[in-house]
C-alpha cells in the first residue's frame, strides 16, 4: 500500500494553513515545494524543499514525486495531469478535485484561453478566491486522505 503524503505547489497556495490543519489531524507527511523560501511550521510532518527558479522546477520536482497515495494541491492544469498519470490525487486550492474524466477538457479550455490571449483578448482572471473555497477545500481534502486510508 502506498503511504499517503500530501505534496503542495506552494508559489501561490491559499490554503497552506489549512493542508497543515488537516495534516496534523490525520497525521500524513506534507511536502511543501516552492522556488523562492517559504515560511513553514517548525513540525516533523512539514518539510520545505525550495528548488531552482527554471521554468517549471517545482512542477518537475512534484510530478517526479507524484503516485498512488500522494495528494497534489495546486491549481496548474498541466501539472494536475502529469499526477493524475502518475496515479495520484489532485486538487485545486478552491477544493475542487482533477480527474481523469474531467483534466481533458481543463487542459483543451486553457489552451483555447492561452490563444485568446495571445490573440489579444482582453479577458478575466479566475475569481476571488472565497470562504466557500477554503472550505469546500478543507472538505475534500480530508475526504480524499481518508479514502487513501
Amino acid at each position: 500500500m502506498a503511504t499517503r503524503r500530501i505534496l503542495v505547489d506552494a508559489d501561490a497556495c491559499p490554503v497552506k494553513d489549512e493542508i497543515y490543519k488537516v495534516a496534523w489531524r490525520l497525521e500524513v507527511p506534507v511536502t511543501i515545494v516552492s522556488n523562492s523560501p517559504i515560511r513553514v511550521p517548525a513540525h516533523p510532518l512539514i518539510h520545505r524543499v525550495i528548488v531552482s527558479d527554471g521554468f517549471d522546477a517545482a512542477d518537475d520536482w512534484i510530478a517526479e514525486r507524484a503516485g498512488p497515495g500522494a495528494v497534489v494541491v495546486t491549481a496548474d492544469i498541466l501539472l494536475a495531469d502529469r499526477c493524475l498519470k502518475a496515479g495520484a490525487s489532485v486538487l485545486a486550492p478552491n477544493g475542487r478535485p482533477f480527474t481523469t474524466s474531467s483534466i481533458g477538457s481543463a487542459v483543451a479550455t486553457r489552451a483555447i484561453m492561452a490563444d485568446l490571449r495571445a490573440g489579444g483578448e482582453q479577458l478575466g482572471g479566475p475569481s476571488a478566491f472565497s470562504k466557500a473555497d477554503r472550505s469546500r477545500f478543507l472538505q475534500a481534502l480530508d475526504v480524499m486522505l481518508v479514502r487513501l486510508r
